[in-house]
This record gives C-alpha cells, sequence and structure tokens, in this order.
C-alpha cells in the first residue's frame, strides 16, 4: 500500500484548497463587480436575485452526479478536467450583452464548477489519516473564502485598467495557474497512486440499503440520501447557507445601496467576512478533532456543544447586522457570522465524513454542495425582492438569521450512527 509523508499529504490537501480558491474568484467576480454590471445593463434587483440563483441552481443541479463521477474517475483527473470546462465558462461572462446572456454563462459555470467541492473533499479524504481529517476539512473551507477575499481587490483593480468585461476575462484565465501546481503532486508519485487507489475495505454500521448498490467506483447517487449522517448535514448547511451566501453575494450592493460606498469603495470592506470564515473553518476544525474522542462525546465525530455554538454566533451576529452603525460595524458583524458560518461548515462536513464509507464520500460531498446551492436558488431572489420592496436589509436580515435556528436543532437532536472505521 503506497503511503505519504506528512508533507506529501498536506501538500495534496492545500493544492485541493487553491481549487476551492479558483473556483470563488470565478463565481465572486461577478457579484464584487455587480453595482457596475447591473446599472450599466439595466438589471434590477430581483433579476440580480434570480441571476445569482441560475448558477446556485446549476450546481444544485450538478452536484450529486459530478460526486458520483468523481468517485468514479477519481479527483485527480476530475478536479483538472473540470478546471480548464470552468475556466472556458467563466470567460464567456465577458462577451454577455444582456441578463439573458448572463443567465445561460452563469449556468453553464454551475455545471462546471459542480465537481469542485466533491473532488476536493475526496483529495483531502484519501490524503489524510482518519485523525487528520477534520483539520484537513477545516483547511478545505479556506480555500473557498480565500478566493472571496482575493476576487474584490483584483475585480475592482482590473476593472480599472480593463473595464467590467476585461475584469471578468482576466480573473477567469487567471485561474489556469493551478494547472501546474496540480500535475505537479497529484499527477506524481506517490499522490498519483494514492488518489487513484480504491478504497480501503471498511467496517460500517448502517441502515440497511442505504449503500445496497456500492461498488468499488463508488455509490448510486441517490443511495446516499437514505444515510441518516448525510441527511442530518443536508439540514443544517440548507439552514446555514442562505445567511453565508448573503455576505458572498450581496455584500457590495449592501455596501453601495445601505452605506453610500462606491463601487471602488467596497474592496476596502468586503476583504474582511472571508478572512474570518477562514478563521472559523480552521479554528472550529482544530478543536473539534482535539474533542472528537472526549468522554462527554460518546459516538465521536464533531462535538454537539460546538454545533451549537457556531451555529448561535452565525444566527446571531447576522441578526445583529440590523443595528449595525457604519459600514465597518456591519462588515465587523458579517465577519462575526461568517467565523460562525465557517466553522459549522468545516464541522459538519467533517463529521458526516468521519461516518459513511470512503466509497461514497464524493457523492455525499456532492450533496453536500448541492444542498448550499438549493439554499441560495431559493434565498436569492427572495433578497432581491425584499430589498426591491423595502429598500432596505433589514427584513431580509432578520429571516436569515432565525432560518438558522431550525436546522441546527435538526442536526443536535438527529440520532448520530457509528464513525467509520477500517477493518483489520
Amino acid at each position: 500500500m503506497t503511503t505519504l509523508t506528512r508533507g506529501q499529504s498536506w501538500a495534496l490537501v492545500l493544492a485541493a484548497t487553491f481549487t476551492m480558491t479558483i473556483s470563488y474568484i470565478d463565481r465572486q467576480a461577478l457579484a464584487v463587480l455587480a453595482p457596475t454590471i447591473t446599472r450599466e445593463l439595466r438589471i434590477s434587483e430581483t433579476q440580480y436575485g434570480l441571476l445569482a440563483s441560475a448558477f446556485s441552481l446549476a450546481y444544485l443541479v450538478g452536484a450529486p452526479f459530478a460526486g458520483r463521477w468523481i468517485d468514479r474517475v477519481g479527483a485527480r483527473r476530475g478536479l483538472l478536467a473540470a478546471v480548464l470546462v470552468w475556466t472556458v465558462a467563466s470567460a464567456l461572462h465577458a462577451l454577455a450583452p444582456g441578463f439573458g446572456a448572463l443567465v445561460v454563462f452563469r449556468v453553464l459555470l454551475g455545471f462546471a464548477e459542480s465537481p469542485s467541492f466533491p473532488g476536493a473533499s475526496q483529495t483531502v479524504h484519501r490524503a489524510l489519516p482518519p485523525a487528520d481529517r477534520p483539520r484537513g476539512v477545516g483547511v478545505l473551507f479556506t480555500g473557498s473564502s480565500i478566493g472571496s477575499m482575493i476576487a474584490p481587490p483584483v475585480a475592482v483593480a482590473l476593472m480599472g485598467v480593463f473595464g467590467w468585461r476585461g475584469a471578468l476575462l482576466v480573473s477567469a484565465l487567471s485561474g489556469l495557474v493551478w494547472i501546474p501546481l496540480w500535475m505537479g503532486v497529484a499527477w506524481r508519485s506517490p499522490g498519483r497512486e494514492v488518489l487513484d487507489a480504491a478504497p480501503e475495505a471498511e467496517a460500517v454500521d448502517v441502515p440497511a440499503g442505504a449503500y445496497r448498490d456500492a461498488t468499488v467506483q463508488g455509490v448510486q447517487a441517490w443511495s446516499a440520501l437514505r444515510d441518516p449522517a448525510v441527511l442530518r448535514t443536508l439540514a443544517l448547511i440548507v439552514a446555514s447557507s442562505p445567511a453565508i451566501g448573503f455576505v458572498l453575494t450581496w455584500s457590495a450592493k449592501y455596501l453601495v445601496r445601505a452605506w453610500g460606498v462606491t463601487q471602488v469603495g467596497v474592496a476596502a470592506f468586503i476583504w474582511l467576512p472571508p478572512l474570518m470564515f477562514d478563521a472559523g473553518s480552521i479554528a472550529f476544525g482544530d478543536l473539534s478533532a482535539r474533542l472528537a474522542r472526549h468522554p462527554s462525546n460518546a459516538r465521536g465525530g464533531t462535538h454537539p456543544a460546538l454545533i451549537a455554538a457556531s451555529a448561535a454566533l452565525a444566527a446571531g451576529a447576522t441578526l445583529a447586522m440590523v443595528g449595525a452603525t457604519s459600514p465597518w460595524t456591519a462588515m465587523g458583524l458579517a465577519g462575526a457570522a461568517m467565523f460562525g458560518g465557517g466553522g459549522t461548515y468545516a464541522m459538519v462536513t467533517a463529521d458526516m465524513l468521519a461516518r459513511i464509507p470512503s466509497r461514497g464520500v464524493s457523492t455525499a460531498g456532492g450533496w453536500c454542495a448541492s444542498a448550499q446551492a438549493l439554499a441560495f436558488v431559493v434565498a436569492n431572489p427572495l433578497i432581491g425582492r425584499s430589498v426591491q420592496a423595502h429598500g432596505r436589509y433589514h427584513e431580509a436580515l432578520v429571516v436569515l438569521a432565525l432560518w438558522v435556528l431550525p436546522g441546527a436543532a435538526a442536526w443536535l437532536a438527529w440520532p448520530r450512527v457509528p464513525a467509520v472505521r477500517a477493518r483489520r
């Protein structure tokens, strides 16, 4: 059996994390430049909400099947193919003459990026030993927020030189720098052998039929939905994603409308929430790994108290944004919400991956990505309608905050299945 050194293992994890960074630069560039693009193309708030949902809808449909595909072909090949395709889809945004074309290009990008999280999660699972996987998942989630941090200053600076169309084109093509990095760690020995290896034999206690159709290449996409570990994770992701998605998708427009910040000025503010998302995913991921075998956590995995704390922070800070007195206060509270959201994402994902067979990791990861996309599909048009109707964001923020709570309660109350362990 091929083994990796600790350095080689984490090199693969960081390369997979960079995949998420590239994907978020591509998808967030439009959100950063939205005040300018929507004005020049005469796109309303409601239409912008629908535009955001177009990407999420494609991601929602594509992610479960992308996860199944990654389980069959492996992350090594799957991620490379996905990055090449989504770079083309992202570059097409620069040619959009209006709302309709942008919708089509967002759908293409959503489908193309749907293998990103399933492939990255499989890489973490295969590269790291079980004890390090919660930390690895925490690091993995920093990739999306690093991309969200990089996108604002880069997109705004590029717009100043090339206009918004040139900014979208250059930011899309810049993602190709990932390819030589991935080729260096995933296409060379021993990384190649580890990523392409068949899943190890495992002892797992799952409900009858949950993985009845499993093979060495993976599980059927719909079979994973019969697993309690997957279902409870999806419940909390659907509940927490709209609040996180608001910060990622609406921050630039929120700062312009609510606080009078200019398009160029938004870059000075919206780097903070993604940074806090990183901090939360790493901090909670590390703490979860430390408490996984604590006597008060009889079933292993993520300690329930940590989920309660992270979800409460995400909900409370989102609600507190209603009373913000300045753009910095608002972004500080958004950052606190993202700290809790990053921790929640990292911990529930690591907990789920600890309780399902290796052969189903990417498929389950695809369903997680799909659940997040579903939340965005529903939430974004409703946020747009609320803002257009009320002329402010207060009502939307209250609903987003309260929506986190039932999902957290469901996750905490749901019976936990035992963790998977390798057969001796």
